[in-house]
C-alpha cells in the first residue's frame, strides 16, 4: 500500500496538480489585488457616495440606517446591495482574467513554423516535409 501510494504521490499528474493549484492560488492573489487596489479606486469615484453594500430591504418593521445595524438587530433583509458588489466583483475579475490570459498568449505564442510549397501541386506545406500531404508526391530532402 505504501508503495503505491508513494508512486502515486510522485507520479507526474500528482504533482503537476499541485503546482497548478500553487500557483492558481498566487495568480489568484495578483488578480484580487489588481481589481481591488488598481480597477476598484477610479470605480469608486465614478459612484461617490453611492454604497452598494448598504442597499438592502427590510421585512417586517424597522428602519435601519446600515446593514449591520439591521443584522445587530436580528432584522431579517434581502441585500441587493451586496449581490450587485458580487457581480461586480466577478464581471472585473473575469474581465482582468481574460485580459491577461490574452496578454500571456501573444507573449508566448510559438515561432511560426518555416513552410514552403510543393512543386508538384503547390500547397503550402511545412519545410521538414519529405512528402505532400495533399498529392502525396516525394519532395526529396
Amino acid at each position: 500500500m505504501l508503495k503505491e501510494f508513494k508512486e502515486f504521490a510522485i507520479k507526474g499528474n500528482a504533482v503537476d496538480l499541485a503546482v497548478g493549484i500553487i500557483i492558481g492560488a498566487a495568480f489568484t492573489a495578483i488578480v484580487n489585488s489588481l481589481v481591488k487596489d488598481v480597477i476598484m479606486p477610479p470605480i469608486a469615484a465614478l459612484f461617490s457616495g453611492v454604497d452598494f453594500a448598504n442597499m438592502f430591504v427590510v421585512f417586517g418593521d424597522g428602519s435601519y440606517e446600515t446593514l449591520a445595524a439591521a443584522t445587530e438587530a436580528g432584522a431579517v433583509t434581502l441585500n441587493y446591495g451586496l449581490f450587485i458588489n458580487a457581480v461586480t466583483n466577478f464581471l472585473l475579475v473575469s474581465f482582468v482574467v481574460f485580459v491577461m490570459v490574452k496578454l500571456l498568449n501573444k507573449v508566448r505564442r510559438p515561432a511560426e513554423i518555416a513552410s514552403k510549397d510543393c512543386s508538384y501541386c503547390t500547397r503550402e506545406i511545412p519545410a521538414a516535409a519529405t512528402r505532400c500531404p495533399e498529392c502525396t508526391s516525394e519532395l526529396g530532402a
